[in-house]
């Protein structure tokens, strides 16, 4: 029999009072901390595995590398697409617009919050060189569309989006109504 001492995949299970051990599906590990009524095998983030450090084998599929998680799909410049991985089928989703998915959280967030993701390449601009005296949040408006703009916090860019009937306005940092913002026409 398997020793199930090490591995933050095993639960503790009873049949008929007897102690056993069972894994949890492939991709969720066992949470000793979980409440009485929660299902104890839950995603890694979630799980404070301690010494425990072995997991069971994967079991891939076509779509998925394990039958439960999330999984971030492209490169450093593709950075808002992931899979939901269910009982090894996979569900493709997109973070919103600007945000990047964060394989760290399972979260969306900014792309420069991203270890794996180039803010940069995936929002395709970058933060000009800043001065000695400059801000350290910058806005630049987008040169494609007046009501987009981008955000530099240091040297790392961030986008946004202007709501219904508004512009980005460079003279006040700040979204305004077209007619207020030079060089936009409505």
């Amino acid at each position: 029999m398997a020793d199930f001492r090490f591995r933050a995949s095993a639960m503790p299970t009873s049949n008929e009072g007897v102690p056993n051990r069972k894994l949890c599906p492939d991709g969720l590990l066992f949470n000793d901390k979980a409440n009485l009524f929660a299902y104890p095998c839950q995603y890694p983030i979630d799980v404070d595995c301690g010494s425990r450090t072995r997991t069971q084998p994967a079991i891939p599929t076509e779509d998925c590398p394990h039958q439960f998680g999330y999984y971030k799909l492209g490169d450093r410049a593709d950075c808002a697409r992931f899979m939901n991985c269910d009982n090894g089928r996979g569900h493709v989703l997109e973070c919103p617009y600007g945000l990047a998915f964060n394989s760290a959280t399972y979260q969306c967030d900014w792309p420069d919050l991203v270890e794996d993701c180039d803010a940069a390449a995936y929002l395709g601009f970058s933060c000009p060189p800043q001065g000695e005296l400059v801000a350290p949040i910058r806005f630049f408006r987008a040169q494609d569309n007046c009501q987009k703009y981008f955000i530099c916090v240091g040297d790392s860019p961030r986008v946004n989006l202007c709501g219904p009937d508004k512009a980005f306005n460079e003279l006040i940092n700040a979204c305004d109504g077209f007619e207020n913002v030079t060089g936009c026409a409505f």
